[in-house]
């Protein structure tokens, strides 16, 4: 391990490399340096303009593919921020070669991610910090209805566009609580249909969200497939699961919906909610177009059922 600097910023990675031409964005105020793309990011500010800086081949501590492999990486994903344009996508402005790196450089997103492993060991060391999906559960049923709209929206948008979501969790999720505004803010994996499972019980994705058809070689991966994520994730919203209840999901592969007992909402939304990430695809809904009516009807019908807001 080798401490980096840029301006007061200090992050760790497995080599030292000289930062500074960083500087045409500003001063650097903010870092994440453990991850497993082999990428580095870093806020930039210059006077009122904050930019969020991702530079692949830096061989981060935790990196899971080589420096060659994550500028690949990066670099071929650079252009599905273009394509996928969205109002609550961050905003891509520019991306280019520097010497052996690969650089994407975004307008600053205000946020905070919805599964930020990178500070799991402080949640652990001061149990009195809340963590931002903690934070996210608490929230009144009403702005967490308002956040899955946005993921409706988003990826409805994916798979009229022809791609499919790839490894899209809630770590691809960003929540401003001082606006209220959901920011998707990782796509890099996403693909251009079709997509098949070539990597078998390896292909990309938390095992906390996972279809079966992402452990199955030779699977295709679709628009049913991004259905199930988000059902799974509207379980994560809505829905209580123990600790020992996600063990298992790591342990047998499987995601199970919870129990309409640990569920927030009313038994509509959760006949939808588990609809969706039926094990069998015949059983899921086709169409985001259809999983979204179907949604936004039982929605309706949850502020008509006061006692829904206070199941736990």
């Amino acid at each position: 391990m080798i401490i980096n600097k840029l301006d007061s910023i200090e992050f760790r990675l497995k080599e030292l490399h000289d930062f500074t031409w960083l500087k045409k964005y500003g001063t650097a105020f903010w870092v994440v340096d453990q991850t497993g793309s082999g990428c580095i990011c870093i806020g930039m500010q210059n006077r009122n303009k904050k930019y969020f800086c991702k530079i692949a081949g830096v061989n981060t501590l935790e990196a899971e593919v080589s420096p060659k492999e994550s500028v690949e990486i990066l670099k071929q994903s650079a252009h599905l921020y273009y394509d996928l344009r969205h109002p609550h996508l961050v905003k891509i402005i520019e991306d280019y070669e520097y010497n052996q790196f690969y650089v994407t450089i975004f307008e600053w997103a205000k946020g905070e991610c919805l599964f930020d492993h990178w500070n799991f060991d402080k949640y652990q060391r001061d149990t009195t910090l809340k963590s931002p999906k903690d934070k996210f559960k608490q929230l009144p049923v009403g702005k967490k209805l308002d956040a899955v709209d946005v993921l409706f929206s988003f990826l409805q948008n994916v798979s009229k566009r022809g791609y499919v979501a790839v490894d899209f969790y809630d770590g691809s999720i960003m929540y401003d609580f001082s606006t209220d505004t959901t920011t998707i803010c990782d796509i890099d994996f996403f693909q251009m249909a079709p997509v098949i499972n070539d990597k078998g019980l390896e292909w990309f994705g938390t095992k906390r969200l996972k279809a079966p058809e992402e452990y199955i070689k030779g699977s295709a991966i679709d628009e049913q497939t991004n259905i199930f994520t988000l059902g799974a994730l509207i379980f994560e919203c809505f829905g209580y699961f123990s600790d020992e209840e996600i063990a298992r999901r790591y342990k047998n592969n499987q995601f199970l919906p919870c129990l309409f007992s640990a569920w927030q909402l009313n038994e509509k939304s959760y006949k939808v909610a588990a609809r969706a990430v039926s094990p069998d695809k015949k059983d899921r809904y086709m169409t985001f177009a259809d999983f979204f009516e179907e949604w936004k009807d039982a929605s309706v019908a949850i502020f008509n059922e006061k006692d829904d807001f206070e199941r736990f």
